[in-house]
């Protein structure tokens, strides 16, 4: 059984960890190296058990942390080739660390196959992870996504577990404080998923098989946890799968401090 806690999500940072039999990784170390320490603690988990980060892409929110935590345990760092380039232009990849390019098969590592897919937001080469675990179970993390590409899709379907981007409420950000070219960035093609897009994916991913959704990256100004989760749930339910028996449903805390994971 696998470990998928959501330890940091939203503007001011991400992470996820995901593991079993006492190693794992992270996908992003978006917030500072002691902030991430004890969030990992406050799970019973030990930074120095990591044997690897995956980044998705370059922004800071995703990488903050990715230079002090890996030099401070040796962590091997990976990426797509843009993003790495990226990171190095940024200082972030200091020597002191392996780094690798993530391949078209993957990485393998303690005991889980890690693989990589193309996202569509404005950074270098961005990219979401799947997971396969050492007992056949899948985790897919979809984050930063302009809008849900057919590379995404399948990437994701057959999913055990999903993490996915539901970032903001159209109205909310239509209507709220946000200059027009920011509000222009989000809703397009590079920029971020909407409560609504998400929701209208997860029936087909629930038909496929997956069991557990994870909603993410919540923006802090132009969404709400309460509106997303609802807006995801009614999607679900309208298509005939009922909470706590087709499906578990939950967002991903700003700052996760021992209060959610996932196990699948």
């Amino acid at each position: 059984m696998a470990k998928l806690c959501p330890l940091f999500s939203g503007s001011n940072g991400n992470s996820y960890y995901i593991g079993s039999s006492g190693s794992g990784i992270l996908i992003d170390a978006g917030r500072s190296a002691k902030q991430l320490e004890t969030a990992m603690r406050a799970h019973s988990l030990e930074p120095s058990d990591l044997q690897a980060i995956f980044v998705t892409h370059e922004h800071a929110d995703h990488v903050q942390g990715v230079r002090v935590l890996a030099t401070r345990y040796h962590i091997p760092v990976y990426s797509s080739p843009g993003t790495l380039q990226a990171m190095e232009e940024l200082g972030i990849l200091n020597g002191k660390f392996p780094v690798e390019a993530i391949g078209e098969n993957g990485v393998s590592i303690c005991g889980m196959q890690v693989t990589a897919f193309p996202t569509s937001h404005d950074s270098r080469e961005s990219v979401g992870y799947v997971v396969h675990t050492a007992d056949g179970r899948k985790a897919a993390f979809a984050t930063d996504l302009g809008y849900f590409s057919d590379a995404v899709f399948d990437a994701v379907l057959g999913c055990d577990a999903v993490v996915m981007e539901s970032n903001h409420d159209v109205g909310m950000l239509q209507n709220g404080f946000y200059p027009y070219y920011l509000k222009r960035r989000i809703l397009s093609n590079t920029g971020h998923l909407s409560n609504a897009a998400c929701a209208g994916e997860l029936p087909a991913l629930a038909q496929s098989g997956t069991t557990r959704f994870v909603l993410a990256h919540l923006s802090r100004e132009n969404n709400l946890p309460q509106l997303a989760y609802q807006t995801a749930l009614c999607s679900l339910q309208t298509c005939g799968m009922q909470e706590g028996l087709d499906f578990q449903l939950m967002v991903a805390p700003p700052e996760n401090l021992g209060e959610k994971a996932v196990l699948f």
